[in-house]
């Protein structure tokens, strides 16, 4: 950094504006807005960053230029133009939703109306975005049922009016059946029912209805109830909330990793008129609230003007004059805010989608960066090691071990664990045993320790677990955590609160996988140990026969039950007349 920048900021004014950071080559590489230009800009320079990004930012800033506006508003819309003009190398990236179909309304003698994905505010009078083809197709098929408009690309004077005209979808003006000034009323029609200002054409229309009955024109009055009617009908189906919620915008935000998903509808007497959803790419480390912002600006920029009630998800540090930002806690307006999120979430889980496709370790991967913010460690836990205590009333006592690597079961590193050195039904001395014998051998071995541990049991086990890893001098090596069994905590040792994991996480739901499948590893092995033991004694009380002659018994019939209930000449058959009748005889 050059000398001169510490002098250059003591020259800052105390405004709002637009600051711009240049390098060495004089290139634009970050532009940013602030309430306060000379606090903002020192800030980057009088901090500790902890983002990486943020330290290699500052580390190449060699110029600092800045433009005062008059208020913290136009400074976001200066920075919006700015940011899409230089496109700099450290700023979040809006990008672009053309794919998005509009309405249009054509700018001609007789305009028409059709929907188009390439937008052109020059040529035609612009109504959207439509988030749904579905929507925007039965809003269209309604409009032409109601006023006729026509749908043909290119007007031309004809003898006889086409197709449309004969199934009432066209007032043919081709052939000069309506009159300019009458389309041009229809027109008008659609316009402010696009704009979602259904109820004034409806009161309009029932208006023309009345003033034809009084002069006896029946047959259009008839016409006009029937408009009424389709638009009554079509106005209850796409009604959202109370139709008394009008002009008001609603934004939601949802982020993922480096990118965030910001939804925007606007709500005109009770209905969705446009909706939107923007993908942010933060190059840096922009905060929600000033993501938000920058998708707020921009959809002022596309639709000229944003409502004076702005539905928020949480509060913002901006004043905007002749606007009322709220964050609605309970009723309809709730349900707007919740409605925009969740159409936020829908799209940032179809990016997911999309690239999990591209690249299949890429969720995996996710998953596990998820975990290791959820349980604060240090590095990625690539190796996950699960252990679990299996014994009936104390007989039988064994343990099991399950290896994940990557989020995936890794089953030749499964292991069983017969315990040695415990007498009865004592979980907390079993772990202890089991996680001692484990590592003590990982230790011998040189072998790779893993980067969590998982304890299926509550604090006791945890607790017991760690004992072990500390007489071992590998506690800080590795994290253990303890699953609780009855209401599925996460619990870390030496903190008695559990984690405060979302129970629905993906994170939480891996955890509960690798954890259901020790249980069901360590079941497996817990009962084959039963199930030889009642063999072996039950066969052992079988008098007069040999361990050969057991083994061949047990081949032949199975099960000892079969065994007991075979004849004479069964059992010779197998093992031979003498023993055979030593069997009957000793059973």
């Amino acid at each position: 950094m050059y000398k001169s920048i510490p002098l250059l900021l003591k020259s800052f004014p105390e405004k709002p504006g637009v600051y711009q950071f240049l390098d060495e080559k004089g290139t634009i590489i970050y532009i940013g807005k602030a309430k306060v230009l000379k606090k903002r800009v020192a800030s980057y320079f009088t901090k500790t960053h902890q983002y990486p990004k943020l330290s290699v930012l500052v580390s190449k800033i060699k110029d600092i230029q800045f433009t005062v506006v008059n208020s913290e508003w136009e400074a976001l819309l200066l920075e919006n133009s700015m940011i899409k003009q230089f496109r700099p190398r450290y700023n979040a990236m809006l990008k672009d939703d053309k794919t998005y179909p509009w309405l249009a309304v054509s700018k001609e003698e007789f305009p028409r109306l059709y929907y188009t994905r390439t937008p052109n505010a020059e040529k035609e009078e612009l109504f959207g975005p439509y988030s749904s083809l579905r929507f925007m197709h039965s809003l269209m098929n309604t409009l032409f049922e109601l006023f006729f408009v026509r749908t043909c690309k290119v007007l031309q004077k004809k003898s006889r009016p086409c197709l449309q005209y004969h199934i009432k979808k066209c007032a043919a003006p081709c052939v000069g059946y309506i009159s300019q000034e009458e389309y041009m009323e229809n027109i008008r029609k659609v316009i402010q029912i696009l704009k979602g200002n259904m109820n004034e054409v409806m009161r309009k229309l029932k208006t023309e209805m009345m003033q034809l009955a009084e002069k006896w024109e029946f047959e259009k009055a008839q016409i006009i109830k029937e408009q009424i009617q389709i638009l009554e009908s079509y106005q209850g189906k796409s009604i959202v909330v109370n139709p008394e919620i009008s002009h008001c915008d609603v934004f939601s935000i949802e982020e993922e990793n480096d990118n965030a998903f910001v939804n925007f509808m606007r709500i005109v007497e009770g209905t969705i008129v446009q909706s939107c959803t923007f993908e942010i790419q933060n190059n840096l480390t922009d905060t929600k609230e000033e993501l938000l912002l920058k998708a707020m600006v921009e959809i002022e920029k596309r639709f000229e003007t944003l409502s004076q009630e702005i539905i928020i998800p949480f509060q913002i540090d901006l004043i905007k004059e002749k606007t009322n930002f709220t964050i609605p806690t309970r009723g309809d307006k709730k349900k707007l805010l919740e409605l925009s999120q969740k159409n936020a979430k829908i799209s940032m889980l179809e990016k997911q989608k999309r690239m999990e496709l591209a690249d299949p370790e890429r969720r995996q991967n996710r998953i596990l960066q998820t975990l290791q913010k959820d349980l604060d460690m240090q590095h990625l836990p690539i190796t996950i090691e699960c252990f679990d205590n299996s014994n009936t009333q104390g007989d039988e006592p064994v343990a099991a071990m399950v290896h994940f690597k990557y989020g995936k079961p890794d089953k030749k590193e499964y292991r069983h664990f017969n315990i040695k050195t415990v007498t009865g039904p004592d979980d907390f001395a079993s772990m202890y045993e089991v996680i001692k014998r484990r590592y003590s051998r990982l230790l011998e071995e040189e072998k790779n320790l893993p980067n969590l541990i998982i304890i299926d049991g509550g604090k006791g086990q945890l607790s017991a677990a760690h004992q072990a890893l500390t007489e071992l001098n590998i506690q800080n090596n590795i994290m253990v955590i303890g699953i609780a069994k009855r209401l599925e905590d996460i619990y870390r040792v030496g903190e008695s609160a559990p984690l405060c994991i979302d129970k629905k996480s993906e994170s939480q739901k891996l955890l509960q996988r690798i954890r259901d499948e020790v249980h069901r590893f360590g079941i497996i092995h817990h009962r084959k140990r039963r199930a030889k033991k009642s063999i072996h004694s039950e066969l052992d009380d079988i008098k007069g026969i040999g361990k050969v002659s057991k083994e061949k018994l047990l081949a032949h019939f199975k099960s000892v039950s079969k065994i007991k209930a075979a004849t004479l000449e069964e059992l010779t058959a197998v093992i031979g007349g003498s023993k055979a009748k030593k069997m009957t005889e000793n059973n």
